[in-house]
């Protein structure tokens, strides 16, 4: 069986503005889709803190296609969002893959959290796949391999431009832009036209550029992992 660990945000709301935010919804559910129905593939859900998993109301509403609400609408789908384990619950060497959700608060909770970037690093060095869409592409900033160096410093990644950040009208409260970020790190940048789907896969590293990549991002790691 092979097991996927899934990470989402715990913060619920702007450091920099009083305005809610939180997991996108549809970034956990394109991807758990992919594998929701394959008996040998296990996927467990993880956040920084544990427990709950607030959702962006964005990303609710008139944003949620038919997939991503029947998943809202599933009592048993929700309430494992709301009881999520720990880093310190979970072990890389039980993992194939690592998947980092998006929303804006993952920008807080992601990117200097030592204990994700430790199951990245082991996930990574045991051969597993380690993968991220839209602002949950900011965990892999700052993870390190065991050799000291960045695990992207030679990889081509990609993760929400700062056109979208533009375009959806939070540059000046966000803590940093995720393109310039990615742009000082990794090897090589690379992005498609605004909000369409995009998918970097660079060895066993993957990236999708924004929410519409999620699948797609799901599609490449099943490839990676043999099923």
């Amino acid at each position: 069986m092979k097991k996927i660990l899934v990470v989402l945000t715990n913060v619920d709301k702007y450091a920099t503005k009083d305005e809610p935010t939180g997991l996108w919804l549809s970034e956990a559910t394109h991807f758990i889709e992919e594998f929701d129905h394959n008996e040998n593939v296990q996927v467990d859900l993880v956040s920084p803190n544990g427990g709950n998993v607030p959702l962006d109301p964005k990303s609710l509403g008139d944003s949620l296609d038919e997939s991503t609400k029947a998943y809202y609408e599933n009592e048993s789908f929700m309430n494992k969002l709301k009881h999520t384990l720990k880093p310190s619950e979970v072990s890389a060497s039980d993992y194939d893959a690592i998947y980092f959700t998006g929303g804006h608060g993952t920008m807080w909770d992601f990117p200097d959290n030592a204990e994700l970037q430790e199951l990245s690093r082991d996930i990574y060095e045991k051969g597993g796949v380690v993968s991220g869409v839209c602002h949950g592409v900011t965990a892999l900033l700052n993870v390190k391999l065991s050799n000291g160096l960045l695990l992207i410093n030679d990889k081509k990644v990609s993760g929400f431009t700062n056109e979208e950040e533009e375009l959806a009208q939070q540059t000046k409260y966000v803590p940093f832009l995720l393109e310039d970020a990615l742009r000082e790190r990794a090897s090589e940048y690379v992005k498609a036209s605004p909000f369409s789907s995009y998918v970097t896969t660079d060895g066993r590293v993957v990236t999708g550029q924004n929410p519409q990549s999620s699948k797609a991002v799901a599609e490449s790691v099943k490839e990676l992992l043999g099923l």
